[in-house]
């Protein structure tokens, strides 16, 4: 028997109007659930078809009063970025917990991008210092952008953007796109990663974003020695940019999800080398969004924050209760 499915492309979901604030605290909600035990997600399942890519299957449900589930298949490929071709793509898929249905199938990259740097903000509420006055960007490409978004919402003294990137005239394209959104703000080129997080009139950086493509083998360019003793530092590339001190002698070392990085730093490539064990987590967005443990304020504070299913099912559920009441998108039968 056919049944009707609801397609919505990446334009269909910008015509909603989706702020950040609004996803940020759908992923809280997320985050809470997960803290009392409603959440059931296994850890990313995926293939690896060339060096550095992969394609994922990332499913979820949300129990308790939420109630809501859903799995994303989503794909990386860092060399896509110099063939004019997104790094992420994929779909998202809206299953009805009751019947198993799919209601909904959207694009999985505006997912992506939005609900990956809503967790850095809801990180950045419960561990950063009301004072922060100074971000630094290291990539400035989609997450470099909405991780910038994201602490807009959190920190509202922020008056200087710091920003690297290898790629030649990304600043200036960065700065264009982003200094509408904080226009009292010095939007700061950076020659190199040191330059970034220790440079500036207050001796670095308050708040430090790494955002380079993750590979298997990574550089880890960014060193604990360059971040201020007060800061936080967030990377949302896995363990690609941060030298495993920055982690592992940090105040506090939080993630997204315990079980997910213990489980892939035991069975993958990532998280090697030094990075912290089950021993050195200080908690997990879960623990603290559902006061289990609350967050650091001083020191260095620091996050791996790998996006996890749980911030696509919360992000994908709302925009689907969006696109019904502005009834947008496509229906087509299955």
């Amino acid at each position: 028997m056919p049944f009707d499915v609801l397609w919505l492309s990446q334009a269909d979901i910008d015509t909603l109007g989706i702020t950040m604030l609004e996803i940020m605290d759908e992923v809280e909600r997320g985050f809470n659930a997960q803290g009392r035990g409603d959440v059931e997600m296994p850890a990313k399942i995926g293939i690896h078809t060339r060096q550095d890519c992969f394609n994922h299957s990332m499913p979820c449900y949300v129990g308790g009063e939420l109630d809501m589930a859903g799995v994303k298949v989503v794909s990386g490929y860092p060399p896509n970025q110099k063939k004019g071709l997104p790094y992420i793509t994929g779909i998202w898929c809206l299953i009805d917990p009751e019947t198993g249905l799919v209601r909904a199938v959207m694009d999985a990259a505006w997912i992506t991008a939005w609900r990956t740097g809503a967790a850095s903000g809801v990180y950045a509420r419960h561990f950063g210092s009301p004072d922060t006055k100074s971000i630094a960007i290291i990539g400035l490409g989609v997450q470099g952008r909405m991780n910038l978004r994201a602490m807009i919402e959190v920190f509202p003294e922020i008056s200087e953007v710091r920003m690297f990137d290898p790629i030649a005239g990304q600043s200036a394209r960065y700065q264009a796109d982003m200094q509408p959104l904080l226009p009292g703000a010095a939007f700061v080129d950076c020659a190199d990663p040191k330059i970034c997080v220790a440079g500036g009139d207050n001796g670095g950086a308050d708040v430090v974003i790494t955002c380079s493509p993750i590979v298997e083998k990574p550089e880890r360019f960014v060193e604990a020695a360059w971040l201020k003793t007060e800061c936080l530092a967030i990377a949302v590339d896995y363990d690609s940019a941060f030298d495993a001190a920055t982690m592992n002698a940090a105040a506090s070392f939080t993630t997204d999800n315990a079980g997910q990085y213990l489980w892939t730093r035991e069975h993958g490539v990532y998280f090697q080398n030094g990075y912290p064990d089950k021993a050195g987590l200080h908690s997990d967005l879960g623990e603290i969004c559902a006061g289990k443990k609350a967050g650091v304020r001083s020191g260095r504070r620091a996050a791996v924050l790998m996006g996890i299913a749980l911030d696509d099912v919360m992000t994908g559920h709302l925009i689907y209760q969006k696109a019904l009441e502005r009834k947008v998108g496509a229906w087509v039968q299955l």
